[in-house]
This record gives structure tokens, C-alpha cells and sequence, in this order.
């Protein structure tokens, strides 16, 4: 009988691996046409901040056996920062105005994220010191 779970935990990790490898070779290419053209623009340096960012998910979901919530957040956030760059100048206000808010909204979704997460760390340090001085007091 064939285990779902070991299946499937099987075919993320390959496709992890695959989205490493292609990472890598589109930061090699992109890195190749920067050194042809012999300029870095902003749009460029955006792109490999997003890939850096990709191979950082992946490394940290090897590491830890999950993907922070906020690293794909930041990703989000970078490529429409990248979008608004791309469009220029002749950009529809709307547009600008619905990026921009997309921007703001995912800003403060990464920050409430990470502000229960450091309350969550500070919560379980109160409660493991109270139940070390229980324990000692109880000695």
C-alpha cells in the first residue's frame, strides 16, 4: 500500500528542488544579460532580490520544514514595486493608486504577521519562566 502522506511530502520536496534549480539558472541568465548590456538597472536588481528571496524560502523550508508566511509577502511586495517601475511613467493614476494600495496592504499584513509572532515568542517565554519558578518554588 503506498503512504499518501510520504508521496506527497516526496513531490514537494522534488518540486522544491526544482524551483531552486530554476532560481539559480534565472539569476545566471539575468546576471549574464546585466553583464551584455553592461547596465544594472533598477528593474534587474528588483528581479534578483526576488530571486534571492525565492532561494531564501527554500532554503529556510530545508532548514526549518516550513516557509514563513512573510518571506512570499516580501516577494508580493517587491514584484509590484517592480510592476510600478516597469510601467513608467505613462501608468494609469488608478493603477498607481490600486499597486500602490496592494503595496500597502501587504506591508501591513507582514507587519501584524510579525507583530503576533513576537508576541506568540514573548507569551511562551512568560509562561516557561512562571512554570520554572513554580517548579523551583514547589522544590
Amino acid at each position: 500500500m503506498i503512504d499518501i502522506y510520504k508521496l506527497i511530502t516526496a513531490v514537494e520536496k522534488t518540486i522544491l528542488v526544482l524551483i531552486a534549480f530554476f532560481t539559480i539558472y534565472a539569476v545566471g541568465s539575468e546576471m549574464y544579460q546585466v553583464m551584455n548590456t553592461g547596465s544594472v538597472k533598477l528593474t534587474d536588481l528588483l528581479l534578483m532580490f526576488i530571486y534571492a528571496e525565492v532561494l531564501g524560502m527554500v532554503a529556510g523550508f530545508y532548514k526549518h520544514r516550513k516557509i514563513p508566511i512573510t518571506i512570499p509577502i516580501f516577494i508580493a511586495i517587491t514584484a509590484l514595486c517592480r510592476l510600478i517601475i516597469l510601467q513608467g511613467k505613462g501608468i494609469d493614476t488608478i493603477d498607481l493608486i490600486y499597486e500602490s494600495g496592494a503595496i500597502l496592504l501587504l506591508a501591513i499584513s507582514a507587519l501584524v504577521i510579525r507583530w503576533n509572532l513576537i508576541n506568540l515568542v514573548r507569551q511562551n517565554m512568560t509562561n516557561h519562566t512562571s512554570d520554572q519558578t513554580r517548579k523551583e518554588n514547589d522544590q
